[in-house]
């Protein structure tokens, strides 16, 4: 509270933490009459980026995709009337978007995660954000010089990464660091690591585990299911000791695993425009552009509702991971478009050897502290999708 700048904080508080709240209360409500809208959405601006990561399912290289000003204001404007309030904004890199600031200035209401590799933020750009002070920028690292350079197709990674990420604490702007544990950096799933960021100024961090997705999935990166657990049970031990953020988004206050996707709590827009069930499954049978209504194109989706309803009844992890049969025959039975430049996504699913993710019975480990426990429970848990 006394490294942010003040502006910053207070978008933080109401626009993320109560209007969140109330977003989310209003989802519980809507479900309570068989209407899901969810109360988070997921939005990938852009394809393009100027890193190569191992294992990206996005079309990085291909021909320019984005979703231009007016339609991402009127995504945020319909999603405003029914109580949503945050915004996640994906990739590609989201700095590649021309118009992003003139976003995040169009909506002084909403609070914004940008998910970045933060190479891009420069001082100018930083000064920017803290006078918006609507948006959080969540920056990519994934382990030392060497590992950042394998990792992300890059060189230099790591130290152009720690620059953006250094005018973002200069300018006292909240903000996070991401990493996609896997076999090359799991020793950063480390209280070391977690010192060394506190140190440089983050405010908060998320673990997530590697998704062998995508057009060359790099299985050999894949964590097994003790490692799994370890990065749970290393979240939920140093959510009590460290003053830092952790975050994750697959278990509840239990420690029982969860998908985001299938619990209606959040879906993904792709830079095309395709309304997707999350962002690693790239088929669609609704557009933005379909009809000036999100709100119905959501709500009607009988896509999403059976890739919700099927998902949750197979697994309380990752369909994609542990079911990619699944997803080929939802994706088949539904003629759902493949959203991708390339136009080998279901190729890829064919191709995908089922393993496991963050769904292991019998080795749940609950929330110790006592706020993230509370949240957990009230405002990021099954929805009933599991009963």
């Amino acid at each position: 509270m006394r490294e942010v700048d003040k502006k910053a904080l207070w978008k933080f508080a109401w626009n993320f933490g109560f209007k969140g709240m109330r977003s989310v209360q209003k989802f519980k409500r809507r479900l309570k009459q068989g209407v899901h809208f969810p109360p988070f959405l997921f939005i990938s601006v852009i394809n393009s980026c100027q890193l190569r990561c191992q294992g990206c399912w996005v079309d990085v290289a291909s021909k320019r995709q984005m979703i231009e000003l007016d339609d991402m204001n009127r995504i945020i404007n319909d999603a405003k009337k029914h109580g949503n309030s945050f915004f996640g904004i994906l990739g590609g890199e989201p700095f590649m978007h021309p118009q992003l600031f003139d976003i995040l200035e169009s909506h002084p209401d909403c609070y914004f995660q940008i998910f970045t590799n933060g190479q891009l933020i420069t001082d100018e750009v930083a000064k920017r954000l803290r006078k918006v002070g609507n948006a959080t920028p969540l920056i990519s690292i994934e382990g030392s010089e060497v590992v950042s350079d394998g990792r992300r197709g890059g060189k230099d990674v790591l130290n152009k990464t720690l620059e953006g990420l250094q005018n973002c604490v200069k300018n006292r702007i909240i903000v996070g660091v991401a990493t996609s544990v896997c076999q090359s950096n799991i020793d950063l799933v480390s209280e070391p690591w977690l010192q060394r960021l506190i140190d440089m100024g983050v405010h908060y961090c998320w673990f997530h585990t590697y998704r062998v997705v995508g057009p060359k999935p790099a299985e050999e990166l894949a964590l097994t299911a003790e490692q799994v657990v370890h990065v749970r049970r290393f979240a939920v031990e140093m959510r009590a000791k460290m003053p830092i953020g952790i975050v994750d988004a697959y278990w509840d206050d239990q420690g029982q695993a969860l998908c985001p996707m299938a619990t209606g709590i959040s879906h993904h827009i792709g830079p095309s425009g395709a309304i997707e069930p999350c962002p690693i499954i790239q088929f669609a049978t609704e557009n933005i552009c379909d009809e000036p209504s999100l709100y119905q194109l959501m709500t009607k989706s009988e896509f999403l509702r059976d890739f919700r309803e099927q998902s949750a009844k197979a697994t309380r992890g990752c369909v994609v991971l542990e079911r990619p049969d699944l997803v080929r025959d939802l994706v088949t039975k539904h003629a759902a478009a493949d959203t991708t430049q390339r136009q080998t996504a279901l190729a890829e699913l064919d191709v995908l050897t089922p393993r496991g993710s963050q769904h292991t019975p019998g080795e749940e480990i609950p929330e110790k502290h006592w706020l993230y426990r509370f949240a957990k429970k009230h405002y990021f848990f099954g929805f009933g999708a599991y009963t």
